[in-house]
Order: C-alpha cells, then structure tokens, then sequence
C-alpha cells in the first residue's frame, strides 16, 4: 500500500500563533518540532495498517529558506520518504505512479471560518474566496482536488474541529477526521496536549487505511470552473494578460477548463509570481 501524507503547519497541537509557522521567527523552531512529530504519528499509523511507502510533503509556505521545507529532517520516522518542493501543488509524480490513499495532516480551515485558528486560503495569496464549480474550498479541497485528479482519495484529516467540519462536508462522513484544538478566535484554541494529540492521529491513520474505498476519490467536476475572489483590484490585474483567466469583476476572476488540473495550471504559477 503506497501512502501520500500531505501536511500544513497551523492544524497542529500546540501552534495558535504566526510566530510558530514563519521561517526565522523564535517559535519556528518550537513550531517545526511541533509539527514533525505530528507527521511521524501518521507515518506510524499508515506502517501499523500495512503501507509499504510513505513519502511525506510538506504543504508548509513558512518563507525564507524554509518554504515547504519546515520539517525537521533528523526527527522523521525513518518509515517515510518526504519531499521540499519550490512551488505548492509542484509535486505530482508519486501520485502519477499510483497512490492508495493520502493522510492529510496538520490542516487549517479556508479563510473567513470563525472557528478556524489562522484561517486562510493558501498563503501569500490575497484570496477572499475560492470555488470548484460552485463549491466553497479551502487548502483542504486543493490538495484533494490534486489528489483526484490521479485517483488517490483522501482518508484522513486532522487539524482543528473548524478543518475536520471542512474535509467532512467535502469528502463524505466516510472520511476520519482527528481534531487536536478547537478554535476560539483566529489566535487562540483550546488544545489536546501534543502526546495525545500524536496517540489519535497515529489510531486514526491506522484506522482510515482499514478501507481504501471509504472516500472516493475528489474530482470537482468535469469541465471545471475555479472562481478567485481576492481581498483587493491589484491580484486580478496581474492575470489580465493571462491565456484562459477571464476578469469578471474588479476583484475576480473565473478559469474554466475541460478539467481541473488543466484549469489550476492556467493561473495559479502566474499568480504566485
């Protein structure tokens, strides 16, 4: 059984502050031992369900030098693989050789989520809002949109109860979901100490990769339309230029393509440059 883990940061037992995720700040160190260790209670569940590969990625834009290289390499579990990409959604090629089930661990709620501790909808991006074909989605919902588009369904997600409430209305009540904190504000939560918090994520990994067929893979739908909407005019402007976006208002935008996969490559790279 070969085992995707796709991890955030600021789903993670102990991390409520910015300081704990940025690259360079004095609680990053705090943050990325925090959050290795995490990563290691899912690698011990999926080998305790039988996986045979596990290859990690961090999902993680911490900045810096650090960006999506916030794993601590000398505290993994040496049952994992894990891979420090340069651009989010770059890494594709285990799920294009064929991927049983992908864990997501450590995840956040999509931005505007009251509950949701650091809500956002992917980093260094001035997003608003984000749709699939009508559908509201956060980081959740792109990375099983990447998932799916390989056939790989996602089994797990673990993070704050405002994440799990996101994976389990996108993905079906057959999705395990592990909350480590509930979300009280932005910035503050009321948390499972992180030794529990390792125990349940290792149980449930285990238990999520008891049936392969619990989730189906995500597929947003075909054709696809993905709808920006950014917090200011100045985003859109950039992408007036680029084949397939159309402008639709002064603050979004709408890509439409005969699949999703087709429709993220039209704009996100541009956009993030």
């Amino acid at each position: 059984m070969r085992v995707h883990v796709i991890s955030d940061m600021e789903g993670v037992s102990g991390i409520v502050k910015p300081e704990q995720t940025s690259g360079g700040d004095p609680m990053y160190d705090e943050g990325r031992r925090l959050y290795t260790e995490e990563i290691n209670a899912a690698v011990r569940g999926a080998k305790a369900a039988g996986a045979t590969e596990i290859v990690v990625m961090d999902c993680h834009g911490a900045g810096k030098g650090w960006m999506f290289n916030s794993l601590v390499p000398d505290l993994l579990d040496p049952a994992c693989e894990y891979v420090v990409q340069e651009e989010w959604t770059e890494y594709t090629e285990f799920l294009e050789q064929g991927c049983d089930a992908a864990l997501f661990v450590g995840m956040h709620a999509m931005a505007g989520t009251p509950d949701g501790v650091m809500n956002h909808t992917v980093s260094g991006q001035a997003w608003q809002n984000l749709w699939f074909n009508g559908t509201a989605v956060g980081e959740t919902g792109i990375n099983a949109a990447l998932c799916g588009t390989w056939g790989c369904p996602v089994l797990l997600v673990t993070g704050d109860e405002a994440s799990c409430r996101e994976g389990r209305e996108l993905l079906g009540d057959g999705l395990t979901t592990v909350a480590v904190k509930k979300g009280l504000g932005a910035r503050s939560a009321r948390q499972i100490a992180p030794l529990r918090a390792r125990e349940l994520i290792e149980e449930g990994a285990r238990r999520a990769l008891g049936d392969l067929t619990a989730v189906a893979p995500y597929d947003p739908g075909r054709p696809c339309e993905i709808r920006v909407e950014y917090k200011n005019t100045m985003a859109p402007q950039k992408l007036r230029h680029a084949a397939g976006v159309d402008i639709v208002g002064p603050r979004e935008i709408v890509v439409r393509a005969a699949d999703w996969w087709t429709a993220w490559q039209r704009f996100f790279c541009f956009d993030s440059e």
